[in-house]
């Protein structure tokens, strides 16, 4: 298990040097002068190369790729060209209302899911379970911000329940908090929870066709029993996966849930930076995104070696 952790932890550390130069290549060669552009198409050549003096921009693209990484391994993730202030303060709020509602959705998306797929598995042949697979086959087929605007349209302007947009950090109030994360987090789960669920159906119908589970039948134990006893930690292991990869996707989709709620988070303060042509905090919030990534999926590599120890034997 130790030599498991390490190997991974290795593989992460090299998937995160690549990810960095993959991310700052990109973003240094996109056309367009971040200086020319704060300061406007009518400013002189002089003061275009004296703001970019400034800013760093005339040194070495290696000399300023190894500022960036160093600094950014340190939690120092630059000065934003637009405020001039420091940009992992702002990243870091950011990052925190973005996890509190990926959180939220992914909590809501497995509460969905587990039971939905599990159910429409053991009764696939009822009406209740054809009915249970239709729903989630509709639930797909929705996008994330159309769900929102349906969930604003009714419980927020309709029924007046819950507000419409904004954000109340937990700290200050936790009921407006709690009332403010509802509808997009349900926004964000009820999607990702009907794809997750028709991931959950089909690792328990492929659990259920294995000879240990016809073994746990013929032993007398009802479907439902020998999925609780046998079942359910082997169709974890695939499920496990999954979730992972949705919780990247939800990382994703945030950025759209933030802008049509307003909510002060990554994807909102990704936008603003895109719009400002911020280089240096699109690349630390572009950073911070796929560091986040490989960290789940980190988590869910090892998840699988806790829940199956037959990998653990076999590596």
């Amino acid at each position: 298990m130790t030599a498991t952790i390490a190997r991974r932890l290795g593989e992460f550390a090299l998937a995160v040097l690549v990810a960095s130069v993959v991310v700052f290549g990109l973003l240094s060669v996109l056309p367009g002068d971040p200086a020319r552009v704060q300061l406007g198409l009518q400013a002189s050549a002089a003061d275009v190369a004296r703001l970019r003096q400034q800013l760093g921009l005339d040194r070495p693209l290696v000399v300023r790729y190894w500022d960036w990484i160093s600094g950014f391994a340190t939690g120092d993730m630059g000065t934003s060209y637009s405020s001039r202030t420091a940009v992992a303060p702002q990243v870091l709020d950011a990052l925190q209302v973005s996890l509190l509602l990926v959180g939220a959705g992914i909590l809501v998306a497995i509460v969905i899911a587990l039971p939905l797929g599990t159910v429409s598995a053991l009764r696939q042949h009822r009406p209740d379970g054809t009915a249970l697979t239709a729903l989630s086959q509709v639930g797909i087929s929705v996008p994330n911000f159309l769900a929102g605007l349906v969930l604003v349209t009714v419980f927020a302007v309709g029924l007046g329940w819950l507000p419409s947009g904004g954000w109340t950090a937990p700290a200050e109030d936790p009921v407006a908090f709690a009332r403010h994360l509802v509808l997009p987090a349900l926004s964000l789960g009820l999607v990702r929870g009907a794809i997750l669920s028709r991931y959950t159906r089909a690792a328990v119908l492929d659990i259920q066709r294995e000879d240990f589970m016809r073994t746990a039948r013929a032993k007398g134990l009802t479907p439902g029993a020998a999925m609780r006893r046998h079942g359910i930690r082997n169709a974890l292991v695939p499920v496990v996966t999954v979730t992972g990869v949705e919780f990247s996707a939800l990382i994703i989709g945030a950025v759209v849930i933030e802008t049509v709620f307003v909510i002060p988070g990554m994807g909102s303060l990704l936008l603003r930076s895109v719009a400002g042509r911020d280089l240096v905090q699109v690349q630390a919030i572009v950073m911070v995104i796929v560091v986040l990534v490989l960290l789940v999926n980190l988590l869910v590599d090892l998840l699988h070696t806790v829940i199956d120890p037959r990998l653990r034997s076999a590596r």
